[in-house]
């Protein structure tokens, strides 16, 4: 089986750099402002724009800011605006390599019969996949988002006791509670390293203790993920309907909440099975995270209407728990 799957013919480019980017819209439009700024310039100083004979230092100067610096500022932006369409067209080839590879691999494990995957698949994909970052693992990293925890030997946390003032009380219930608005959108990840909203809701949700320990696991279990090419961004699942998440809420199980696992993408269901059959540490972390969603969903539940329960599901993190709960068999 991993012969023809080395046999395949490898789409045009997907390895490849590619053909070179000829002559572009933007440097068309380049051309075109600099010869217009340039008659614009010589008509300028046809008319009269340069000083008389004891100013040519100041006519130099003139030159110098009217003619070479706009059409200077003009290249750069064509050249920056097509390095920015380059590096658009290398990612998105990069990114069918590694979807093309990870489709290869589960296809060779399904029909090998627990068969060693080909080394030249396991190689390229270890390579291509250093290459891609997940975004949900990048931002995890961005803006001190990450609250430092003590680790147990085999990726397990160690839970720190809660600080308490003199009088016995926690420290966290001097916290303003948090919004339903603000879990949702921490629990959803920020978009973007700009995304200011997004990084706004992460620090406020980390400030109440519960939400906290979900994100950290969410940041864990994701990053995890992230090494076998899975992307939340990449799955659809099918959206259950809210009566069922808030039955699951109630301490519902099995077929009752069959729904909840909408996912349904069969080669990251089949590399997290895998994974999790195979690595002790992801499956710790797993299980881990499907506890803290657990506990969190229900302990909100009754106080988030059905449109927040809807855009709830709807996160990054729900997705994970959609797919991560699959793979355990929460859903059977």
């Amino acid at each position: 089986m991993a012969e023809k799957t080395e046999a395949r013919p490898t789409p045009p480019g997907l390895y490849s750099r590619g053909e070179e980017i000829g002559v572009t819209p933007v440097e068309i439009a380049a051309a075109a402002l600099t010869v217009v700024w340039l008659l614009l310039a010589g008509w300028f100083f046809l008319a009269g724009g340069l000083a008389g004979g004891d100013g040519a230092g100041m006519n130099f100067l003139l030159v110098l800011m009217v003619v070479v610096l706009p059409v200077a500022l003009i290249w750069v932006a064509a050249l920056a605006v097509r390095a920015s369409q380059v590096m658009r067209s290398e990612s998105a080839r990069l990114q069918a390599a590694i979807d093309a590879l990870r489709q290869a691999y589960v296809a060779q494990s399904q029909a090998g019969k627990g068969q060693p995957p080909h080394p030249q698949i396991v190689k390229r994909l270890d390579d291509l996949g250093g290459g891609m970052k997940n975004l949900e693992a990048t931002l995890a990293m961005l803006g001190g988002v990450r609250q430092a925890e003590p680790v147990q030997a085999g990726g397990a946390r160690v839970e720190d006791d809660q600080p308490t003032l003199s009088l016995g009380t926690p420290a966290e219930a001097l916290q303003p509670p948090l919004a339903s608005g603000d879990l949702i959108r921490a629990l959803h990840f920020p978009e973007t390293a700009e995304d200011d909203e997004g990084f706004a809701a992460l620090r406020r949700a980390l400030k109440d203790r519960a939400a906290a320990k979900l994100i950290q696991a969410a940041q864990d279990i994701l990053t995890l993920l992230s090494q076998d090419g899975i992307y939340m961004d990449d799955l659809r699942p099918d959206m259950a309907r809210t009566d069922v998440w808030r039955a699951f809420a109630r301490g519902e199980r099995g077929r009752a909440i069959a729904a909840l696992g909408g996912v349904h993408d069969r080669s990251s269901l089949a590399l997290a099975a895998g994974r999790m059959r195979e690595d002790p540490i992801f499956r710790d972390a797993a299980h881990h995270f499907l506890r803290r969603y657990d506990q969190l969903f229900s302990s909100v539940e009754q106080a988030l209407s059905d449109e927040e329960i809807s855009a709830f599901a709807g996160t990054r993190t729900s997705r994970a728990f959609m797919l991560l709960g699959r793979v355990a068999g929460t859903f059977d």
